[in-house]
């Protein structure tokens, strides 16, 4: 079993490598390509500084490791203690909030069921479930065998709380599996990308799920690994996120390599290099990132802190 560390840490860098480069197209980056950490830019925040991203998918650890289950009203709770006061931020700030998520924990505040607040509409698939749905992965692993059948269930219901649509709970649904399979065995990356695509795709198939075509490209994964940069979109839109993340992650062979070539994309940086970062960090585990990026992300010890409570319990 892959340690927690190793994803959550890859997908705070890949976050924070992103953020002084966010809403700038793939042109500009061009004329100077990222090859390290930067500070300001896009946001005008200090080096090593990780955005929402990171936040919600902090928070959603620490309600895990808190309720030792999935609590969604608890989950709710946390996710508003980062909006309204800026609890799981890098430095107390938080900025770049996605409207969906914005409008749920408002919902929510307003006293509607946790799973009703997400958004419903197909005009609602932005990334920011996707983006911070990895530990989930990761409680998945440790639940047991008679628990396993209700995988994406869980996965769906976690999605729901900022993102009830279909696209949403299906691009969610894909990169838990992905994640499993790099978390749980010893397959190549691709293997692991293959697999966890091809059950997910049983599954959703199996329920007549009609938006899973929103993801048809990544069905033949030869013929997607051998897209040109330019057939590759990096929006804010879930399906071009995750296809951007598999890309990368296809098309280079070290953590280093697939963050950069990810937040290269331009677009929704930050997003892309954390689900990127998080599968990278993965497969390639944290000896294998770059000393110095490590050392200038916002609170490290903490989320090592986070990730030790977790694991203390769990394993």
């Amino acid at each position: 079993m892959k340690n927690l560390y190793d994803g959550i840490i890859g997908l705070a860098i890949g976050d924070a490598l992103g953020v002084p480069l966010e809403f700038k197209t793939r042109s500009e980056i061009a004329k100077n390509p990222v090859i390290s950490m930067q500070e300001y830019g896009s946001h005008n925040q200090p080096i090593g500084t990780w955005s929402d991203d990171t936040s919600l998918t902090l928070a959603l650890l620490d309600s895990i490791i808190q309720c030792k289950t999935i609590n969604h009203e608890d989950i709710m709770d946390k996710f508003s203690a980062w909006l309204l006061y800026g609890d799981y931020t890098a430095s107390g700030e938080v900025f770049d909030v996605g409207n969906s998520t914005s409008r749920a924990i408002m919902n929510y505040g307003r006293g509607m069921s946790p799973l009703n607040c997400g958004g419903i509409s197909e005009y609602e698939n932005g990334n920011g479930s996707l983006m911070r749905i990895l530990p989930v992965a990761y409680y998945l692993c440790y639940l047991r065998e008679d628990e396993k059948k209700y995988q994406m269930e869980v996965v769906h219901n976690v999605s729901a709380l900022t993102h009830r649509h279909p696209i949403s709970l299906i691009g969610c649904g894909i990169y838990v599996k992905i994640a499993i399979k790099m978390i749980s065995t010893s397959l190549t990356l691709n293997e692991c990308i293959a697999a966890g695509i091809q059950e997910a795709f049983a599954y959703y198939e199996s329920m007549g799920a009609e938006y899973i075509s929103e993801y048809s490209r990544l069905k033949n994964l030869y013929a997607f690994m051998k897209l040109s940069n330019d057939e590759i979109r990096s929006s804010g839109f879930v399906v071009d996120t995750l296809e951007a993340a598999v890309w990368c992650l296809m098309n280079t062979n070290s953590y280093k390599s697939c963050v950069l070539k990810a937040v290269n994309l331009g677009y929704d940086t930050d997003t892309v290099g954390a689900i990127a970062g998080g599968l990278a960090g993965i497969y390639y585990g944290v000896d294998t990132i770059p000393a110095e990026w490590i050392q200038v992300i916002a609170r490290r010890k903490y989320i090592k802190q986070l990730c030790d409570q977790f694991e203390s319990y769990f394993q």
